[in-house]
């Protein structure tokens, strides 16, 4: 498979966060490359499905980059997905599984509008799991899910039979 022209501005780090992770940084991509990050991530799913969303979430932290980004660029609204203690008013928590640990996110109520979610990277899943759950949860209706890089070697994550759809694919 053919990688996307932009998987060669990631610069893989090494034994970071932890010994054995391989950390794919996107910041070269977010300083140099972001009109074109953000255009490729739009291009992910067509007109007819950009006119049948209403917000755009992203996962804390990184997610908020892009969903904000492309929630300007499709005149869509921004709804966030925190990490605990970083929201008031929340209406429903999820712990979750990392590649290097666990985790909580945390959602404000929802109002039935379709949404999709928007993270940098998946990895293991866990995190896109988590708020996929919570948005239905808090009352949003998931109609898709985007990252920039996907490390399908490790996931083959799915929500009510919908995959992830991402820029950059890592197999191994």
């Amino acid at each position: 498979m053919k990688q996307h022209p932009l998987a060669q501005y990631l610069d893989a780090v090494p034994d970071f966060p932890k010994e054995g992770i391989l950390f794919q940084d996107i910041s070269p991509l977010l300083r140099d490359h972001f009109v074109a990050t953000i255009d490729a991530m739009s291009l992910l799913f067509s007109a007819k499905e950009w006119t049948e969303v209403d917000y755009l979430v992203g996962v804390e932290s990184r997610g908020f980059i892009f969903a904000s980004a492309l929630a300007l660029k499709h005149d869509k609204g921004f709804v966030k997905v925190r990490k605990t203690g970083k929201l008031p008013n929340v209406h429903a928590s999820m712990e979750y599984g990392l590649e290097y640990g666990t985790d909580k996110l945390e959602m404000q109520k929802g109002d039935g509008k379709k949404v999709i979610i928007c993270d940098d990277l998946i990895a293991t899943g866990g995190s896109m799991q988590a708020a996929a759950k919570l948005c239905n949860e808090v009352g949003y209706e998931v109609v898709g899910m985007a990252c920039l890089v996907d490390l399908k070697a490790l996931n083959s994550f799915s929500h009510d039979g919908m995959a992830v759809r991402s820029v950059i694919q890592f197999d191994d």
